[in-house]
């Protein structure tokens, strides 16, 4: 006879990320199963993933589930901790401003913001922000807890119009037919779909940090809101740090610096969120470009151009549209065909893969292009370089065997890791995986599955030492994304690595293997810069301003002392241009103290001091910026010199 098998259905299975697993009666909260394991895990706790969803840790969980616990380490308990505490500044402007009405109020990444409507023409600005943050700080004392309520939607309506609320009531009506969550703190009710920290005592350290104006739901033909942007932190210190590295941030702004150094330009006429490269600019990107474009070559890539929109029914084979249709200009109709300015170049290579027969000989297939892709933002959200609307990728689609899989992803680690260490940026790993609701990706899950498992093993086998972000994937297939450190400490996500048997499927890609039969390509997306645009913005802030040789715009300035010494001057400017380098002479009949004083300005390298003593002797004196006089050489000395400067990496 068989063992009788007995269940204990009074309790429920959670499973930890570790695999271990415990049980618990139904209904347990995620600060009961928190405390369970340490009070110390309890204390630090700020929400909790429930089978790929985040949730509250008073929320009852009630049946089998995988959980995750979050802390303040975690990109999903920041966001909580953040909304949370644009709940409690909303509060407080509610009493502090009665008759204030609310638009949305959204972690974002680093801080929150809240669009506001203030009564009777009143206005806030940074004068008023220490009686706000009083205010905050008074209400986190009182240790209110989030309440999450469930509400019909009738009653929610009912209680908007009684408020008074056309903004509340307007995503209401967007929502009708969906479960409505009202969160409860003190004497603040919000629409909101959570997640929130247990209580406000959570919140000591709150910090308001700008305001300025948005429109209703980012349309110009609405009404213009206050939008009031902040930070928080649960420790004093980590907002201090916060506070002297935002002081370095704001010296670093690649928007300041990228007007002083004539780098970029954004006009409204033009349009917000599309910049334009100045002559200095467009040397920094093209240097960066062929930099790249070199390192490929030596890895067997080929280049490629594709237009700048396609026709609407590729996006919807690729499942770019309607899967990220929100982040997306309108198509436009063109003789019966709608188009759509192009928002990801992989569909456009793939129509290259698919343009003759392949053969496995054939693979793998490495195609390049640095690719203008453009993406609605709303103008809110748009910052200098960093977020823009129209933005180049150097993207490629390496097309493989499924053999050739795990060496190609390794090459492509190699190559992306090669590109940070160049400009000294420290990097870290994330393996972006897929959570449990399946509306947001397409394609089989055992596909998927196995992506993410030859994800990892490659992860395993370089010894990356990485996290795994669960929910982080792109729509068709797991990644690898590359997180840097710049030269304040600031972590930025920049380029990124997709493995994809999605896309071939969608295209119905093929090549003929070894056995005569058809057989699907592996897609692998590959993008080290990842925008153009992010990175050099980001690169500004990296380097102050102060690039290295090979990268600067202008890097000599040659200075004569008086006006004697022009021909001189104009003949070494001559010689190093022959040479290759970017130079300016200053011609002007200026002191050359002032001239010293704005080539650091300008951050030129180094500047070439010739005076009569100078000329007489053939030489210059060699001045490099930030670093102050480096005494007098002759000419083929800083030749030489700059020879081994003027290379990536140097």
């Amino acid at each position: 006879m068989g063992r009788r098998v007995t269940f204990d259905f009074s309790t429920m299975l959670i499973t930890f990320p570790d695999g271990t697993q415990r049980q618990y009666p139904p209904g347990t909260t995620g600060l009961e199963i928190a405390r369970s394991i340490g009070e110390g895990l309890a204390r630090a706790a700020l929400g909790i993933v429930v089978n790929g969803t985040v949730y509250d840790l008073s929320r009852p969980i009630t049946e089998d589930a995988t959980i995750r616990i979050l802390t303040w380490n975690d990109d999903d308990a920041k966001r909580i901790f953040w909304h949370s505490t644009a709940h409690l500044m909303a509060e407080a402007l509610e009493a502090l401003y009665p008759g204030i009405k609310f638009g949305i109020g959204p972690p974002i990444e680093q801080g929150f913001y809240y669009d506001v409507d203030l009564p009777n023409g009143q206005m806030i600005s940074s004068d008023d922000f220490p009686r706000i943050e009083e205010k905050m700080r008074e209400l986190a004392k009182a240790d209110n807890p989030y309440q999450r309520i469930e509400i019909s939607w009738e009653d929610a309506v009912e209680y908007y119009r009684r408020k008074g609320d056309e903004y509340k009531l307007e995503l209401l009506e967007e929502l009708r037919g969906e479960p409505i969550t009202f969160y409860r703190q003190g004497n603040f009710t919000d629409l909101c779909r959570g997640t929130h920290v247990p209580s406000t005592g959570y919140l000591k350290y709150p910090k308001l940090l700008s305001v300025a104006g948005a429109y209703w739901r980012g349309d110009h033909r609405r009404k213009q809101l206050t939008r009031i942007y902040g930070i928080s932190f649960p420790k004093k210190e980590m907002l201090e740090e916060f506070l002297r590295q935002r002081e370095e941030a704001e010296r670093r702004d690649h928007r300041r610096l990228g007007r002083e150094l004539k780098i970029f330009l954004i006009t409204p006429t033009v349009g917000s969120g599309l910049p334009i490269w100045l002559p200095n600019g467009t040397i920094i990107r093209r240097r960066l470009e062929a930099f790249l474009r070199t390192e490929q070559k030596k890895r067997g890539y080929q280049e490629v151009i594709t237009p700048h929109l396609g026709n609407l029914e590729l996006y919807k084979t690729s499942g770019h549209y309607p899967y990220y249709a929100d982040s997306q200009f309108p198509p436009m109709t063109v003789e019966d065909e709608q188009y759509l300015l192009k928002p990801m170049n992989c569909p456009h290579h793939h129509q290259i893969y698919a343009s003759e027969p392949r053969s496995y000989r054939d693979l793998p297939l490495r195609l390049a292009e640095f690719g203008t892709v453009y993406r609605y933002e709303q103008s809110g959200e748009l910052t200098g370089l960093v977020r823009v609307r129209g933005f180049t990728q150097d993207d490629a689609h390496i097309y493989c065997t499924p053999e050739q899989l795990k060496d190609e992803v390794k090459g492509v680690i190699e190559l992306t890791q090669f590109v940070f260490r160049t400009f000294g940026m420290e990097v870290s790993t994330r393996l972006s995986f897929r959570d449990n609701n399946a509306d947001k990706y397409g394609g089989d899950i055992a596909l998927w599955e196995r992506a993410q498992r030859e994800i990892q093993e490659v992860a395993d086998e370089m010894n990356l030492d990485y996290t795994i972000g669960i929910g982080e994937a792109a729509f068709y297939g797991p990644k690898i994304d590359f997180i840097v450190r710049d030269a304040i400490g600031r972590r930025w996500q920049l380029g990124t690595v997709q493995v994809d048997y999605v896309m071939p499927e969608r295209f119905q890609l093929e090549y003929t293997g070894s056995d005569n039969a058809k057989h699907r390509p592996v897609i692998i997306h590959r993008a080290p810069f990842g925008s153009m645009e992010r990175f050099i913005g980001i690169l500004i802030e990296h380097f102050a301003g102060n690039f290295p040789f090979w990268l600067a715009p202008v890097q000599v300035s040659v200075l004569p002392i008086t006006d004697a010494q022009l021909p001189y001057a104009r003949r070494i400017g001559a010689l190093l241009e022959e040479k290759g380098y970017r130079v300016v002479v200053d011609e002007r009949s200026e002191k050359v103290q002032r001239k010293i004083a704005e080539s650091e300005q300008r951050k030129i390298p180094f500047a070439l001091i010739v005076g009569r003593k100078e000329e007489e002797s053939n030489t210059i004196a060699l001045r490099e910026h930030g670093k102050g006089d480096r005494g007098t050489m002759s000419l083929d000395a800083v030749v030489e010199l700059f020879a081994t400067l003027d290379q990536p990496g140097a």
